[in-house]
């Protein structure tokens, strides 16, 4: 497996609240796991088999809440109105590009399927649609920072 790929995955360990994640390619499996603040990865030959697949624990919903309470210090059942979750693991983008206009702004009027921002994990970028017709009322993380799954993103006044 190459390296960088490696690299790669311990940074996106670094950047989450998961503890552990396992690849397999082909004949072999990377497994790395953080553990008392370290990160550790093993290789070891995997028999033959389907394609590549991509396992990644989760994490317990009451740690994952606690976790999204505490990057972006606001409990959910403080906000109002329909809210915005990240659909996975990574780095959130408001714009599609450094110096860009950001896709939305506070107090703009939206529309179901319109672009809210973007997240980044393991080098795909990946949209994230507004799922109601609405106003931006909050945007609850900053440009460039780490996202956890289900933390509250977006906070949208239905219309």
């Amino acid at each position: 497996m190459d390296i960088r790929k490696v690299k790669k995955l311990i940074e996106l360990l670094e950047e989450s609240g998961i503890s552990e994640i396992e690849i397999r390619e082909g004949e072999e499996t990377v497994r790395i796991s953080r553990g008392n603040n370290m990160v550790s990865y093993v290789t070891s030959p995997f028999p033959a088999g389907p394609a590549p697949s991509m396992v990644v624990p989760t994490q317990q919903p009451a740690q994952s809440q606690a976790t999204s309470e505490a990057s972006s210090g606001v409990k959910e059942a403080e906000l109002n109105g329909h809210i915005v979750h990240a659909p996975m693991v990574g780095t959130f983008y408001r714009s599609p590009s450094p110096g860009a206009q950001p896709f939305v702004e506070l107090n703009q009027t939206i529309a179901a399927g319109d672009t809210l921002g973007m997240i980044e994990a393991m080098k795909m970028f990946n949209q994230i649609e507004a799922d109601v017709n609405g106003v931006v009322t909050a945007i609850l993380v900053e440009n460039g920072q780490p996202v956890e799954y289900g933390q509250p993103l977006f906070l949208i006044k239905e219309s």
